[in-house]
C-alpha cells in the first residue's frame, strides 16, 4: 500500500476515536457503504482532503470533502473541538511517521483547520434553521383550527 494509503488509514482510525468505542469499532470494520454511510463518508472525505493537501488545495474540492464529514458531525452533538479536531490528527501522524513532507504541509493543515471550523459553523447554522422550521411547522399545525365533519 502506498504511504498515502497508510497515512489516510491511520487518519481514519484516529478520527473515529471521537465516537464511543462500539461506534468506532463499527465505523472501522463495516466496509459496506450502505450499512455504514458515516464511516464511508468519513473515509472518502479524508482521502479527498489528503489529495488536496498534497495537491492544489482547490477550495471547492476541500469544501466538498469537508461537507462529507462535517454535515454528519454537526448533527451528532460532538463538541466543535472534536468535530473539527480530526484535522490536527493528520499533523501528528505525519510527525510520528517521520514523513519527509515540506513545512508547507503544516501550513496547509492549519488552513484546512480554519476552513473546517468555518464549514462546521455553517452546518450547525443550517441545522438550527431546520430545527426552527420544524418547531414553527409543528406550532402552526397545532394552532390551525381543526374541522369536524364536512367543511
Amino acid at each position: 500500500m502506498p504511504a498515502e494509503g497508510v497515512i489516510v488509514d491511520e487518519w481514519f482510525a484516529r478520527s473515529v476515536t471521537a465516537y464511543p468505542q462500539l461506534t468506532a469499532e463499527f465505523l472501522s470494520t463495516e466496509k459496506d457503504a450502505f450499512r455504514n454511510p458515516v464511516g464511508h463518508r468519513l473515509r472518502q472525505g479524508l482521502c479527498a482532503l489528503f489529495e488536496e493537501l498534497e495537491g492544489d488545495m482547490d477550495r471547492s474540492r476541500l469544501e466538498s470533502a469537508l461537507d462529507e464529514i462535517l454535515r454528519v458531525r454537526a448533527v451528532q452533538d460532538l463538541p466543535p473541538s472534536q468535530a473539527v479536531g480530526f484535522v490536527f490528527l493528520l499533523r501528528d501522524i505525519l510527525d510520528e511517521k517521520g514523513e519527509e513532507r515540506p513545512a508547507r504541509m503544516h501550513k496547509r493543515i492549519d488552513r484546512l483547520l480554519l476552513l473546517a471550523f468555518d464549514h462546521y459553523v455553517l452546518c450547525r447554522e443550517d441545522l438550527a434553521r431546520v430545527r426552527q422550521g420544524e418547531v414553527e411547522r409543528a406550532r402552526g399545525a397545532r394552532d390551525r383550527p381543526r374541522h369536524r365533519g364536512n367543511p
